[in-house]
């Protein structure tokens, strides 16, 4: 579906039905510009463009209206005038609408539109205030869709091969891929980066998937809300978890082949809740998802949302998961999900800003647009409010519990692989006995503190010292075996075993 076309045809309704004022919602405002230039041109009606360097322009023509530049001015030029047509002011940001007077001359050039063919249309950085807010309708310009960025890729290639060689060696399912990653970068920044891509070497194939990921990483650090995480852990890295990765090795094909799966009747899935005893691949399991359908990574951390000022947290994450959106498809790794989210947490103490998000956050949880695969992490499911495991949150709830003997072998295994060390030269079974008990991030810093004291004795590492340092290990299950007993009992028949 071509997202400009459906724009369009909203656009000219609301034109058509003599709407004044129109608020086109946007961070594109050259395609805004090249929209209503389609439109104006569509409907028969001349194209006014107002800057704040050159005024008030008629694009047929060329030079500015007489004293335009401030937009007081402008305003008032359009109120007292009689032609009809589509007025764009661009970058219109709050300092802009600052007070009555600008405010009260906008309104009265939007009314004098309604006795006329066109509209003002504003574009920019801005929060309408509420005098305008009856009278102006909103429109949301969405990302490109795949549609635009093709034709963009085509015109891209067909020009940079006008003045050079230039080699394209994509299949359709590798164009496809591309076309995806591309969501939520601008058609300018897309045609930059491919154009970067392709002058590199004179060819564009499915390596330069890689600088479109590159390119949205930045994105995503020009904002500080989200984290970009590079994957390097496949699920081949983690021991058991067999019925999560059966689960998720079936939706495979649905992330990496969206359109056959909608045409079967399924849609992109929304996420998973992990739940269980900290250590035991959680979190790890999200970086290996990302791996496993080569999407993106991006990472939220709950605590950068909150602000001090009263509705700017709710800002910060309404803005975060506009990100989310936009680079769609992706998965959205939120670690430790209790620790932002728990019960009480929102309180007097602050004004119950937390609760706000939180509601805002299960709304969107429910709603939400774009392809977001959501890997949620808790370790304290009592602390978290009870609408996180409502159905149509997530697909679905899985407990991660302790390993098994034969996982935890296995886990000591990759994890002397890892080290350069031969998994074959200790016994491992014998290991794996003396280690009941112990989570997976516990097997690894046995391994790792073996290694210490074995550099520390100049020695290689041997059984014994390996044997010797989890003699010296209290394992989680120990020092907190009441909750994570807890934590099992309550599991049980509410969730599904990850292992």
């Amino acid at each position: 579906m071509n997202a400009s076309r459906d724009v369009l045809r909203d656009l000219e309704l609301l034109l058509r039905s003599r709407h004044g004022l129109i608020h086109l919602d946007t961070s594109e405002e050259d395609r805004a510009h090249g929209l209503l230039a389609h439109l104006a041109d569509a409907m028969r009606l001349p194209l006014f463009t107002w800057t704040r360097s050159r005024g008030l322009v008629r694009d047929d023509l060329g030079d500015p209206a007489y004293d335009t530049k401030e937009p007081i001015k402008a305003f008032q030029h359009i109120a007292a005038g009689r032609i009809a047509g589509l007025y764009h002011f661009m970058g219109v940001g709050e300092d802009i609408l600052k007070g009555s007077l600008p405010t009260s001359h906008l309104r009265d050039a939007a009314r004098a539109m309604e006795e006329r063919d066109g509209a003002l249309v504003l574009t920019g950085d801005l929060i309408l205030p509420n005098t305008l807010e009856g009278m102006t309708a909103t429109v949301t310009l969405p990302s490109p869709g795949a549609a635009e960025y093709e034709d963009m890729l085509a015109h891209l290639v067909r020009d940079m091969r006008s003045r050079s060689h230039v080699e394209v060696s994509l299949s359709r399912d590798e164009t496809d891929l591309l076309l995806r990653h591309l969501s939520g970068l601008t058609l300018m920044e897309a045609g930059k980066v491919l154009t970067k891509a392709i002058v590199e070497d004179g060819r564009l194939d499915s390596e330069d998937i890689r600088h479109v990921i590159e390119a949205k990483r930045q994105i995503v650090e020009r904002d500080g809300l989200l984290e970009y995480y590079p994957v390097e852990e496949s699920m081949a890295d983690i021991a058991d978890l067999k019925t999560l990765k059966g689960w998720l090795a079936k939706r495979k094909d649905v992330v990496q082949s969206p359109e056959r799966a909608k045409d079967f009747g399924l849609s992109f899935p929304k996420g998973v809740l992990l739940l269980g005893v900290p250590g035991c691949g959680k979190s790890l399991s999200a970086k290996a998802v990302a791996r496993e359908w080569q999407l993106p990574l991006l990472k939220l951390d709950p605590s950068n949302l909150y602000n001090k000022y009263i509705g700017e947290s709710e800002k910060n994450f309404n803005r975060a998961m506009r990100t989310a959106e936009q680079m769609a498809p992706v998965v959205l790794w939120i670690d430790e999900l209790e620790k932002a989210f728990a019960t009480g947490g929102g309180g007097g103490e602050d004004g119950g800003v937390a609760r706000r998000v939180l509601g805002t956050f299960l709304s969107w949880l429910q709603d939400r647009r774009g392809d977001v695969f959501v890997v949620a992490t808790a370790n304290d499911i009592q602390s978290l409010p009870p609408e996180f495991l409502r159905k149509g949150r997530f697909d679905e709830v899985f407990f991660v519990d302790l390993p098994d003997r034969a996982t935890r072998e296995e886990i000591l295994r990759v994890h002397l692989a890892k080290r350069e060390q031969k998994p074959d030269a200790f016994d491992l079974s014998e290991l794996a006995g003396l280690t009941q008990g112990f989570s997976g991030s516990e097997l690894e810093e046995v391994v790792v503190s073996g290694l210490y004291s074995a550099f520390s004795g100049e020695r290689s590492l041997d059984q014994e010292t390996l044997a010797t340092e989890i003699r010296h290990t209290r394992p989680l299950s120990v020092t907190r075996a009441e909750h994570v007993e807890a934590l099992r009992h309550w599991a049980d028949g509410r969730t599904v075993r990850a292992n």
